[in-house]
């Protein structure tokens, strides 16, 4: 564990020192993707204001919570883990041979080599969100933050699943972005809006429930228990997501290239 958690950090340095050797690229993505996503906030304004400030349950304020986690949290998973959307391609073409050449875990490189600008932005803009609507509140904080966690794990875990596929039907390129838009789709909109077989959906296979409405739910009425079941799903998601990984590492097929990644 120490090993790992030694190349994690490694990565976490170099990626974000690769970022910032071109920082003006690297805040015009940042405040670009930050600045897309704000227009959204006008938007519920607007709708909200024509539903009587209620949707499906939810308030204003609710909806901005689970913007702000779901927004945090992909930024989170794509700061840390963006080569994890690389994955298909590097099967496909067999780019994933350099990754097997290093002693430590094959998952922990593939997942850590790359990082994503705008993610930066992503992120900012969930804090941003948060610091407006609860600045003052301790409790919205600790959810938004184990919000937050679970959803980068779960946005990077979803997005394995979807792109291991590859190991077993060829490219899936198109499965792992639907897959993505879901995950987004299921945590940006009130749960309620969607039909009792969706919202199966989103505490299952595609499990974004646990980590923006859940913490919402925990908000207005903390359990214990719920907050423990979600921590324990969402790491029993991950372990699946991993052991899929691997197995289908198996059914790899090389594609000789004789190349170490540095």
């Amino acid at each position: 564990m120490k090993k790992h958690l030694k190349i994690f950090f490694c990565y976490f340095r170099l990626n974000l020192a690769s970022a910032l050797e071109y920082r003006a690229s690297f805040f015009i993505q940042a405040f670009g993707m930050a600045l897309s996503n704000s227009t959204f906030i006008f938007f519920w304004w607007i709708a909200f204001s024509r539903m009587g400030g209620s949707i499906a349950g939810y308030s204003f304020e609710d909806v901005l919570f689970i913007w702000a986690v779901t927004s945090t949290g992909f930024g989170l998973a794509y700061i840390l883990f963006a080569n994890v959307s690389s994955l298909t391609n590097l099967i496909v073409t067999g780019e994933l041979d350099a990754y097997l050449l290093w002693p430590s875990s094959v998952l922990l490189n593939v997942l850590c080599a790359k990082t994503k600008l705008s993610a930066y932005g992503d992120f900012a803009y969930g804090v941003i969100i948060m610091l407006i609507i609860n600045a003052k509140n301790p409790a919205a904080w600790l959810l938004f933050a184990l919000g937050v966690m679970i959803a980068a794990c779960l946005f990077t875990a979803v997005s394995l699943m979807a792109n291991t596929l590859s190991f077993y039907l060829g490219d899936a390129t198109a499965v792992a972005q639907l897959a993505t838009e879901f995950a987004i789709n299921f945590s940006i909109y009130p749960e309620k809006i969607y039909g009792q077989a969706v919202r199966a959906l989103m505490y299952s296979l595609i499990p974004m429930g646990i980590a923006v409405h859940v913490p919402l739910r925990l908000y207005h009425g903390f359990s214990l228990a719920e907050a423990l079941l979600a921590l324990a799903g969402t790491a029993a998601y991950c372990a699946a997501a991993a052991f899929f990984f691997y197995r289908g590492l198996k059914r790899y097929e090389s594609g000789n290239m004789i190349v170490m990644k540095s």
